[in-house]
């Protein structure tokens, strides 16, 4: 079975949520994501999501914020399209960050629900209205309700991309059943939206069903075995996708290593602890006050990076 190429369509194909590389004493190491970058470009990488849930940005100051994304900027270097997070409580603190955030050379700002507040769904549609109109690059949508405690509706985000406010989703719902509804929507309408997976698993499953990409945690590990298994979704070879994806579940154990922690602990310390296994980065280091993963579940991560044939190379 084989299918056309997908067509080319802002940030769609591989975007990673760029990880935030940090020194021992929790200030950024430039070095760091700097290599990271470059890393990920060189890699094939069709776009770079900035200061996301795994660019751990909840954590970070707004100047902070500022200077993570002029380190990516500078590293990428024009070579592809930056988006970046501009989480904030609602919609004026929104405005106020992602206007910063474009002047330091973001292509396009993603934002969720007000945060805090409670909303109805009228009022999330305002809250994405009034941000869109007050900035000068794209506005997407970032469904995570495991972080703002509201799922965003197929018919909230088809009806806010046919009247051109939202470009695109980056879903991180974990609800499948829900996105594979929103890109039934979308397509319905026209697809006025460009669908990301933020689910690291199934990606396979959502480029046979119509995603036009993925923004993988996983993906500051092994960007390249993302970036075979979307070209292989866009020549429809399904076989090969579903043999890459399988490859990177192995890999994604890490996650389920760390016991008892947070979700931030456990995810983005598994993912900067087979960085630092892989030699991308320097150190594992987690944003404050975000502790760090003991010696035995290290030990078990960078063990599955080695049986996968993963680690670095001694020089």
């Amino acid at each position: 079975m084989t299918t056309p190429s997908l067509p080319a369509r802002p940030f769609a194909g591989v975007v990673p949520p760029v990880a935030t590389p940090l020194l021992e004493d929790g200030s950024l190491d430039v070095a760091s994501l700097e290599r990271l970058v470059e890393r990920l470009v060189a890699d094939g990488v069709d776009g770079l999501f900035a200061l996301g849930s795994t660019g751990e940005t909840a954590y970070f100051t707004d100047d902070q914020r500022v200077a993570i994304l002029e380190t990516i900027v500078r590293a990428n270097a024009g070579r592809v399209p930056i988006i970046a997070g501009a989480i904030e409580l609602t919609a004026g603190r929104v405005i106020e960050t992602a206007r910063r955030l474009a002047a330091a050379g973001a292509d396009a700002i993603v934002t969720t629900a007000p945060i805090y507040a409670i909303s109805s769904e009228a009022e999330i549609a305002d809250h994405f209205r009034a941000i869109a109109a007050a900035i000068d690059v794209p506005l997407w949508a970032y469904d995570i309700p495991v972080r703002v405690h509201k799922k965003l509706s197929a018919a909230l985000l088809v009806g806010l991309g046919a009247e051109g406010v939202v470009a695109g989703v980056k879903d991180s719902s974990g609800d499948d059943v829900g996105f594979r509804r929103l890109l039934a929507a979308n397509a319905a309408a026209g697809s006025p939206l460009v669908l990301l997976t933020g689910h690291e698993m199934v990606v396979d499953a959502m480029g046979l069903a119509g995603a036009d990409g993925v923004v993988p945690g996983l993906g500051n590990v092994d960007a390249a075995g993302y970036v075979r298994l979307w070209a292989a979704v866009r020549r429809g070879d399904w076989a090969a996708a579903r043999d890459e994806q399988e490859q990177l579940n192995r890999l994604f154990e890490i996650v389920f290593q760390p016991l008892g922690r947070s979700g931030d602990a456990a995810g983005v310390g598994a993912f900067k602890t087979a960085m630092v296994e892989r030699g991308i980065i320097d150190h594992a280091t987690m944003a404050h006050p975000v502790q760090p993963l003991d010696g035995e579940t290290t030990e078990r991560i960078r063990g599955i990076v080695r049986e996968l044939g993963l680690a670095a190379q001694p020089v």
